[in-house]
């Protein structure tokens, strides 16, 4: 079975190391950033099973980072850390979609608890693991590239592939603009938006072949895969 990899964003090194080790031991595979910026970026390059987030941190703080998190999976369990018990902070966390929250001092134990039982929840929607996707006449491939409808496939470039397993993981809600572009080219400057809109129109083309399946423009906010049933 596959190590869980779990993203630890917390800027007290000492705490840090002592996560980290400790979900090592655990068999879990813990990786360390020690601000959210770091956390961010690491976030975008690898692929994560869990977040586990301090608030209070230099650069960009907990909750900052949960919601670019969000934009870019919003199923991925979230669980913040830490050293205030504010009703405020319960509350934003909340409104973000946090999925628990734990205050410290906390003991490994319970963390170790809180964290099973949240990815217990989340096992009843891990389509960001998901790496075949049905919708409508459609089967996307995402490991393969490869679009089938009937008996005729595509193969999709490298971007392609990554922007409709994007829309296909948010199928039938907006995937934000600005978020696509930092997960698949690492920054949303206008040229690299006028790319991503060169592949949506291929990617609109190819789906062309079932009338109920259609991309949508949501102007100002992104863009939608819908699939009418």
């Amino acid at each position: 079975m596959d190590k869980i990899n779990v993203l630890v964003v917390e800027d007290d090194p000492n705490l840090g190391l002592i996560l980290r080790d400790y979900l090592k031991l655990k068999k879990y595979n813990p990786i360390l950033c020690a601000d959210g910026e770091e956390g961010l970026k690491t976030f975008i390059k690898d692929d994560f099973d869990l977040c586990l987030l301090d608030i209070m941190m230099p650069k960009m703080d907990g909750f900052s980072l949960a919601k670019e998190i969000r934009q870019l999976n919003k199923d991925i369990p979230i669980i913040f850390l830490t050293a205030k018990s504010m009703k405020e902070d319960t509350i934003e966390g909340l409104k973000i979609g946090a999925d628990d929250y734990i205050t410290k001092p906390f003991s490994m134990e319970e963390l170790l608890l809180r964290i099973n039982a949240v990815l217990r929840r989340s096992m009843k929607n891990k389509n960001y693991h998901q790496k075949i996707f049905k919708f409508g006449k459609y089967t996307f491939d995402f490991d393969n590239q490869l679009l089938t409808i009937a008996d005729e496939s595509i193969k999709l470039t490298n971007k392609e592939s990554q922007l409709l397993k994007l829309l296909c993981q948010n199928k039938n809600d907006v995937l934000n603009r600005s978020a696509a572009l930092k997960m698949i080219w690492h920054d949303d400057s206008y040229f690299n938006a006028r790319s991503m809109d060169v592949y949506i129109t291929k990617l609109r083309k190819y789906l062309k072949k079932d009338n109920k399946i259609a991309i949508q423009t949501i102007h100002g906010e992104g863009f939608k895969l819908i699939e009418n049933i």
